[in-house]
C-alpha cells in the first residue's frame, strides 16, 4: 500500500490546491459575465446570440468542474487503494523476463494499461462533450461513424508511433550511461520529425485537404505572402465542417516549404480582406521568430524534464525511494516506466504554475503578430472585423475574468486585442 511520507503529503496538497485554484478561477469567470453586450460587438452579436454565448460559457464551466472532479477522484482512489503498485506487480508477473527486451515489454504493458484505462474512463466525457454539449449549441457536425473511426485511428497512431518511442526511451534508461541526455536527444528528434511529417502523413488521416480553387482569395493570399517575403508553396482548404461549425486556420511546414490550411467554415464566413488579415497574423508569428523561439524553449524544457526524470528513476536516490514508496512500490522495483508515470503526476502542479509564465509569453506574441498583420495591410480594421466574427461564430466569452486569463489564456481576450489594435499608429 502507498506510504504517506512527506512526498505523498506534499503531492496530495498540491493536487488539491491546484483543483481549488481552478475552481476559484471558474467561479470568478462566471461572475464576470455581464448581461450588457460590449458596444464593440454590436455589429456581430444580437441580444439572443450574446445570451447564447454566455450560456455556452456557463455550460462549459459546469462540465469542466464535473470532469475535473471525476479525474481527480479517480486518480486519488486508484493511488490510495494501491492501484499503481498492483499494476506494477501484475505486469511484472506477465513473464516477459528480466532481459533488456523483457524489461521494455513490461514497461510498455504498464504504461499502455494505464493509458488505456485513462482513455476508457474519459471516453464518456468526450462523448458527452461532442454529442451533447457541442450539439446543444450547434457546433457538432461529427457523426457517430466519424467519431468511432477517429477513436480507432487515434489508438492505432498512439500504438504505432508511441510504442516505438516509449520502447526506445525505456531501453535507453535501462542500458545507456547518461540515459537522461540520450533520451532527451531521442525524444526531441522524434518530436521534430513527427512535426515535419504530420501535415502530409498524419493529418490527412482525419481530414481532407483540397487545393484552394483559383480566384481572388488565392491571388490575394499569394500577394500578401510575397509582400511579407514568406515562402508559401501551397494553400489548402480543410473540411473542418465535417466535425465542427467552429473556424480556424494554421500553417504547416518548415524552411522553404510552408503551407496554409484554412477551415472551410472560415472561408465561407469571412471576406477576402479578413482572411488575408488572419493569415498575415499567422505569418507574423514566423516573421517575429515566435515559432523558432517556442521550438527552442520546448526542446530546453524536454532537457530539464529528462534530467529530473533521470534522478527520479535512480534507485540510489533517496528522493526516488520516497517517491516510489508514496505510490506503494518498494526500492527493489524502482523502474523507468513507473518513474515516467509518477513524474508526470508529480510535475503536473509545477507545470500548471509554469504555464502561467508561458501563457503570458504567448499572449505577448499574439499582440506582436496582430501588430504585424495590421502593418502589412496598413490598417487594423480587417483583422478587427475578423476577430469579432470569429468570436461570434465560436460563441467566445467576451468578458473573461483576469484570473482565468492569467491561468489559462494563451491568447489575449478578444476585446483586449481589439483595443490594442485600435491604438496602433500605422
Amino acid at each position: 500500500m502507498p506510504e504517506f511520507n512527506t512526498i505523498a503529503i506534499l503531492l496530495l496538497v498540491a493536487l488539491l490546491l491546484l483543483w481549488n485554484l481552478d475552481f476559484l478561477a471558474t467561479l470568478l469567470n462566471l461572475g464576470s459575465l455581464k448581461p450588457e453586450l460590449p458596444t464593440e460587438f454590436s455589429d456581430v452579436y444580437n441580444p439572443e446570440k450574446y445570451a447564447k454565448s454566455q450560456e455556452y460559457t456557463r455550460a462549459n464551466s459546469r462540465f469542466g468542474v464535473i470532469s475535473s472532479i471525476a479525474s481527480l477522484t479517480i486518480l486519488l482512489v486508484f493511488w490510495f487503494l494501491g492501484g499503481f503498485s498492483w499494476l506494477d506487480s501484475w505486469t511484472r508477473g506477465l513473464g516477459f523476463g528480466e532481459g533488456a527486451f523483457g524489461k521494455v515489454a513490461t514497461g510498455l504493458a504498464y504504461v499502455f494499461t494505464l493509458l488505456l484505462g485513462n482513455y476508457l474512463l474519459n471516453l464518456p466525457f468526450t462523448i458527452y462533450d461532442t454529442f451533447v454539449l457541442e450539439e446543444r449549441f450547434g457546433f457538432n457536425k461529427t457523426t457517430r461513424g466519424t467519431f468511432v473511426l477517429d477513436q480507432v485511428k487515434s489508438i492505432a497512431l498512439m500504438t504505432l508511433i508511441g510504442a516505438p518511442l516509449l520502447a526506445g526511451i525505456l531501453l535507453i534508461f535501462h542500458h545507456v550511461p547518461q540515459a537522461w541526455f540520450w533520451a532527451w536527444v531521442t525524444f526531441s528528434a522524434f518530436v521534430l520529425i513527427v512535426t515535419y511529417l504530420a501535415p502530409s502523413l498524419i493529418m490527412p488521416l482525419f481530414n481532407k485537404f483540397e487545393p484552394m480553387e483559383d480566384g481572388g482569395l488565392k491571388d490575394a493570399i499569394y500577394r500578401m505572402a510575397e509582400e511579407c517575403d514568406f515562402p508559401l508553396t501551397e494553400i489548402t482548404v480543410m473540411d473542418g465542417s465535417r466535425r465542427s461549425a467552429k473556424s480556424n486556420a494554421f500553417f504547416m511546414g518548415f524552411g522553404k516549404n510552408k503551407k496554409i490550411a484554412l477551415y472551410d467554415t472560415l472561408v465561407e464566413n469571412h471576406s477576402t480582406e479578413e482572411l488575408v488579415a488572419v493569415l498575415a497574423h499567422e505569418i507574423g508569428h514566423f516573421k517575429r521568430k515566435h515559432i523558432i523561439q517556442r521550438i527552442v524553449l520546448s526542446i530546453a524544457q524536454f532537457g530539464i524534464l529528462f534530467y529530473l526524470l533521470g534522478h527520479i528513476v535512480d534507485p540510489e536516490s533517496s528522493f526516488a525511494q520516497q517517491l516510489f514508496a508514496a505510490f506503494g512500490i518498494s526500492v527493489d522495483n524502482i523502474s523507468p516506466h513507473a518513474g515516467l508515470i509518477f513524474f508526470g503526476i508529480l510535475f503536473s502542479p509545477v507545470s500548471r504554475f509554469l504555464g502561467i509564465l508561458l501563457n503570458a509569453w504567448s499572449r505577448k506574441h499574439e499582440f506582436e503578430a496582430d501588430a504585424y498583420a495590421a502593418e502589412v495591410q496598413k490598417t487594423s480594421d480587417h483583422l478587427i472585423t475578423a476577430l469579432k466574427k470569429l468570436s461570434a461564430d465560436n460563441l467566445s466569452n467576451l468578458t473573461p475574468h483576469r484570473f482565468r486569463v492569467i491561468l489559462d489564456y494563451s491568447h489575449p481576450p478578444v476585446l483586449v486585442r481589439i483595443n490594442a489594435l485600435r491604438k496602433l499608429t500605422l
